[in-house]
């Protein structure tokens, strides 16, 4: 489209260049991220905490952006205005308020407005969207439809497989990705939508068909400035961009967010759905009855285990009602999901159940650890480390929450990032050793997080189940700024091959099997 439409659909006033400009090169594309512009571009030259994206405006220009999106303070430094493309005029400079929340409004424009050719399905919270989105998925393509999916693990289009960055793409790439699923005929597309996207515009500018909400419990008070301004994040998701809202009510968060046409869902109380009749089976599957609106009654089957994933199933239930799915088709869908990272098992013919989850919230490892002690035969070992350079307040809480659910709690690393190992390890040691000690198991300290997963096998005996809990699905552990190949699946195989022996050498009969789900961008 032409900068001057542009402009004048998201409220920005165009300080050069008006109309196409004198060479009436229309805008073709979006990004954020001057590296990545091709020509025809607009790029968005944001404010950020350390620097101004317009300071790498030469780049973009270079590379043939045809169109600029900054405020005041980007449109003067040096390296946009004194650009010989924008001094000749040859590039549109458009200037806004607040460009981050224009950005999205804009790229869907540019892309065509993809959210409004598919149905797009929600799904906010702490712990269980990427769950939630899995069963989602499933459900939509038993009943026949070409499916998207948006997400921590990965994204999919049409059953090709994309990894991904963030829980929710910035808003130029999330159009872009949008506009390609039309492209392949996608009809419906699971979101994972995080509160990061939320208070950062990244879906602004997107219609969705259902929101779905799960739960709030304490998490991203790095970026938060408390659990009230998280929640409120969350909320945005309600603020009448989803054509019909479903909202697990389990929590007092859920419950704040009905009105008036809300789909509600418990597994405790009156909702629009709720869950009777929970069978638990020792493989980790689960059954239950779900009751819906007008006397509707479906008997699902869960591969996942844990009363979470009742609540996600139940959500997932509500979702596809509302966005017209066939009952046929949704309990047929989530009787066969499985869910990378969370409560994934590990079995080579041990004698105790082995499991990787990605749990790395005090409220997400009470849960899958309350699941894990209800299952067991034996002890709950556990193997839990913090993220550095995220939210600090929780890692005494996530040490606590561990301590008093496990028999054995092994504290180490998880990704450092920048800070030193040792003072998260003693962070969340405080909070496990806060536990009263007839109130808890016995807890140490390996920083080696191979090591921690070794001894974890180690020491584990006939009915145990030994869960490797916060990195899940990840491939990499970060150390200083360098990220290493680390993934605590492969990790927790090689040491069960190693107790099993020579048997088991080659890893042929290792079975894998996959469930609980949980969210965001750590």
């Amino acid at each position: 489209m032409d900068t001057e439409q542009l402009a004048e659909l998201i409220g920005a006033r165009i300080l050069r260049a008006p109309g196409q400009g004198p060479s009436g090169r229309p805008v073709t594309g979006a990004t954020l991220r001057a590296q990545h512009v091709r020509p025809g571009d607009l790029f968005a030259a944001l404010p950020g905490t350390r620097v101004h994206g317009a300071d790498f405006a030469a780049t973009a220009l270079d590379a043939g952006a045809v169109a600029v999106l900054t405020d005041q303070a980007g449109v003067v430094r040096a390296d946009l205005l004194d650009h010989p493309e924008v001094s000749a005029g040859r590039v549109a400079l458009l200037v806004h308020d607040d460009p981050r929340a224009a950005l999205g409004p804009a790229a869907a424009k540019i892309y065509g407005e993809p959210s409004k050719q598919l149905r797009i399905l929600g799904v906010t919270g702490t712990s269980g969207k990427t769950t939630t989105t899995y069963l989602l998925e499933s459900a939509l393509a038993a009943a026949g439809f070409t499916t998207g999916l948006v997400g921590t693990v990965e994204t999919r289009i049409a059953g090709e497989r994309l990894d991904s960055a963030f829980t929710t793409p910035e808003a130029p790439d999330l159009q872009a990705l949008l506009a390609v699923m039309v492209e392949h005929g996608v009809t419906h597309v699971p979101m994972e939508v995080s509160s990061h996207a939320l208070a950062l515009g990244r879906v602004s500018g997107t219609r969705f068909t259902v929101g779905g909400f799960t739960n709030l419990s304490q998490d991203h008070l790095d970026f938060h400035r408390d659990l009230d301004d998280y929640f409120q994040a969350k909320a945005l998701l309600f603020d009448g961009r989803s054509e019909h809202e479903v909202v697990c009510t389990d929590t007092d968060w859920g419950r704040k967010l009905v009105k008036p046409g809300t789909i509600t869902v418990s597994t405790t109380g009156d909702a629009s759905w709720t869950a009777t009749d929970v069978e638990a089976f020792p493989t980790g599957e689960q059954e239950f009855t779900a009751h819906g609106p007008g006397g509707l009654s479906l008997r699902m089957r869960l591969r996942l285990p844990g009363p979470f994933n009742i609540a996600n199933a139940l959500l997932a239930i509500g979702i596809l009602h509302a966005a017209e799915v066939p009952t046929w088709a949704i309990e047929r869908g989530l009787a066969e999901v499985d869910v990378p990272g969370r409560m994934e098992r590990v079995a080579l013919g041990q004698d105790f159940t082995a499991v990787v989850d990605y749990s790395h919230k005090p409220g997400a490892v009470s849960a899958v650890l309350d699941a894990a002690r209800a299952q067991a035969e034996g002890r709950v070992i556990v193997v839990l480390g913090c993220g550095g350079d995220r939210d600090v307040a929780k890692r005494p809480l996530m040490g606590e929450a561990a301590a008093r659910r496990s028999g054995l709690l092994i504290v180490t690393d998880d990704n450092p990032r920048s800070e030193d190992p040792a003072d998260i390890r003693a962070a969340m040691l405080a909070g496990a050793e806060a536990v009263p000690a007839a109130e808890r198991g016995e807890v140490i300290e390996r920083g080696d997080r191979r090591e921690a997963i070794a001894e974890a096998v180690a020491r584990a005996s006939s009915g145990d189940i030994v869960v490797v809990a916060g990195k899940g699905h990840e491939t990499g552990q970060e150390v200083a700024g360098v990220v290493h190949p680390f993934s605590d699946r492969e990790e927790l195989a090689a040491a069960l091959r190693r107790r099993l022996g020579a048997a088991h050498a080659d890893g042929g009969d290792t079975e894998v099997h996959r469930g609980q789900g949980d969210e965001e961008a750590r």
